[in-house]
């Protein structure tokens, strides 16, 4: 939906969200029925491929697949004084969703190693240091500041440019330095003279707000 310009994930209540219910006790990780049907990584489509920021809203606790499934997303706000864990391996698990791929990305493999196989709790503070996280607030800050983000991401980006730099950013780790000449080459060259690259330049020059009109949809790059 073109008309959607940027996402924020928030949770319910005082939590972002508590991970798994344990209501099961022993067997809340029980093994999966079904055959074929059960994957470590349930949501979606995956925050990562969807294309346009996607920012979580990190209002209280985030705890296990709580945590996970919020480092598929671009951005991340956390609350001063809730607690955020990978605390899988505490479970008797290991930690889901994609999470030996994100948190290695976002913080380095020391800080992953500590993370991971600890399973210990980090604060706020903690994890915007690790880079984990983009900013700490109070809890009731988290929200607004994603939303006032969000809505200065939806008046003021060009979605095409967004959604390809995101794609971009998304894929360099597993890129040499020369694929991503390549590819950042070859996008400017899949921007460069559109409607959107001459009206950035009219807004800013104007002091007015800009009216995109190029589509992460209709004009996605056919190579991609």
């Amino acid at each position: 939906d073109d008309d959607i310009r940027a996402v924020v994930v928030t949770g319910a209540g005082d939590a972002f969200c508590a991970g798994a219910d344990l209501t099961p006790a022993a067997e809340t990780f029980a093994s999966p029925t079904g055959g074929g049907e059960f994957t470590s990584s349930p949501v979606r489509p995956r925050a990562w491929e969807v294309r346009k920021p996607v920012l979580a809203a990190m209002n209280g606790h985030a705890i296990g697949i709580g945590l996970t499934l919020a480092m598929q997303c671009d951005l991340r706000f956390v609350a001063i004084g809730a607690k955020y864990g990978f605390v899988h391996v505490r479970r008797g698990v290991i930690p889901d969703a994609h999470s030996h791929w994100t948190v290695p990305r976002a913080v380095g493999f020391a800080n992953a190693a500590d993370l991971l196989l600890t399973g210990r709790h980090v604060t706020a503070e903690e994890a915007v240091a690790m880079g984990l996280a983009n900013r700490a607030l109070p809890a009731a800050e988290v929200l607004p500041a994603a939303l006032e983000l969000a809505r200065d991401i939806a008046a003021n980006t060009a979605p095409l440019s967004v959604a390809i730099s995101k794609r971009l950013l998304w894929a360099s780790p597993a890129l040499s330095a020369d694929e991503v000449d390549r590819l950042e080459t070859a996008m400017h060259r899949h921007v460069m003279g559109e409607a959107d690259a001459r009206e950035g330049v009219l807004a800013f020059i104007e002091r007015r707000e800009p009216s995109w009109s190029l589509s992460p949809t209709k004009d996605w790059p056919s190579e991609w």
